[in-house]
């Protein structure tokens, strides 16, 4: 951990935006009762769109933006042994959650959401660093051309891949659970043991993972446009705003048009999806930068800043939580209050229990912000 007093100067909208995310990761994760979620706190069951279908790419393109934003800087041997560190660190973190929440390696996970993390600024950083152009200050400044090209061939590339690369035993373009290139690979690599529970076909077989290998790729354009925004407020501060508001409009709108073609899918993390979702996310950030400008609306938010301050440490801590509350028999008795409480609206009760999740975690981390205490992986 570090002091934050000793950390460089920091975009404070990115801190809104990061908070935001994180906000929306422990009320997404956290409910009351499975069964009983309204359905914008849900994922689309496969093909559409859902506001909790956003939060995983938001918090994808906050971490671009906190990668460009560290940019321009020296590249050296250490620069290298901090990003292999932070990429190894969380994965290893990913999967000692796999441990505790699951232990056993008979069906360990590999893949998941902090694996996810750990391999998409892994890659992201690599594509910054080896195509970065160094100045005659001798730092190595972002090439915007090489990571909006980047962007368009891993675009490109997973839709030719998923529309005309069959998986074995099933035709072209088959975007089934079971019929899908990407799950395909990740059988074939991994074996359904060490997949996604949960992502099942109809007839309950274990077929493909939501945090699978070939859908790291297109998830990735999620981190290298969010690198885009960070370039645009380095630029020219005065206008970022609104060329990010722009491109955002631009890009969800794109996303959304394609989607015709290439549907809208979390789980397969098409194309379409890494649009709309970079797209809304830039939105959603032009709105956390104009609102950090007022002092009094930054008051207002000041949870959010203490959650995008901590957000990896505020996001395990949900886990651990939801753990130890299940485990313990916590959730299950705090769910029949609730929900003998509020017997005619078991949707708020749940959504209650999951804000009440999300106090508990930021009531542990705001002794830790006060002191300007951060974790730095």
């Amino acid at each position: 951990m570090n002091d934050a007093r000793s950390a460089p100067a920091r975009l404070g909208g990115l801190d809104l935006f990061r908070g935001l995310t994180v906000a929306c990761m422990v009320i997404v994760n956290t409910p009351g009762s499975w069964d009983h979620v309204w359905w914008p706190l849900d994922h689309a069951e496969w093909h559409g769109f859902t506001p909790t279908d956003l939060v995983f790419p938001a918090f994808l393109c906050a971490m671009g933006v906190a990668l460009g934003l560290s940019f321009p800087r020296k590249v050296d041997g250490k620069l290298w042994g901090r990003v292999a560190r932070r990429t190894l660190l969380l994965i290893l973190i990913g999967w000692a959650w796999q441990m505790l929440a699951r232990p056993g390696l008979a069906d360990f996970r590999v893949f998941g959401v902090l694996p996810r993390l750990g391999l998409c600024y892994g890659l992201a950083a690599t594509l910054a660093i080896l195509t970065a152009r160094k100045h005659a200050d001798g730092r190595a400044h972002l090439g915007a051309a090489a990571i909006g090209i980047a962007s368009l061939v891993l675009l490109i590339g997973y839709w030719a891949l998923l529309a005309f690369v069959p998986a074995p035993g099933y035709a072209a373009g088959d975007l089934s659970p079971a019929g899908n290139l990407a799950g395909y690979i990740d059988r074939i690599t991994v074996t359904t043991h060490h997949m996604y529970r949960f992502g099942t076909d109809a007839a309950g077989n274990i077929v493909y993972d939501p945090e699978g290998l070939l859908s790291t790729l297109p998830a990735l354009v999620n981190v290298l446009l969010g690198m885009l925004a960070a370039l645009l407020w380095k630029a020219a501060p005065e206008r970022a705003t609104l060329r990010i508001l722009i491109a955002g409009i631009a890009l969800a709108a794109l996303g959304y048009a394609l989607s015709f073609a290439f549907p809208l899918n979390k789980k397969l993390w098409t194309s379409s999806f890494a649009l709309l979702t970079s797209g809304l996310s830039g939105i959603t950030f032009a709105a956390c930068i104009v609102a950090a400008r007022s002092a009094a609306v930054r008051t207002m938010l000041w949870p959010l800043d203490v959650l995008g301050m901590n957000a990896i440490l505020g996001y395990l801590l949900s886990l651990l939580l939801s753990l130890a509350a299940m485990r313990s028999g916590f959730q299950a008795w705090a769910w029949e209050g609730l929900a003998a409480l509020l017997p005619g609206n078991l949707l708020l009760a749940s959504f209650l229990f999951a804000l009440g999740m999300l106090l508990v975690v930021l009531a542990l981390l705001i002794p830790l912000h006060r002191r300007g205490i951060h974790l730095r992986l």
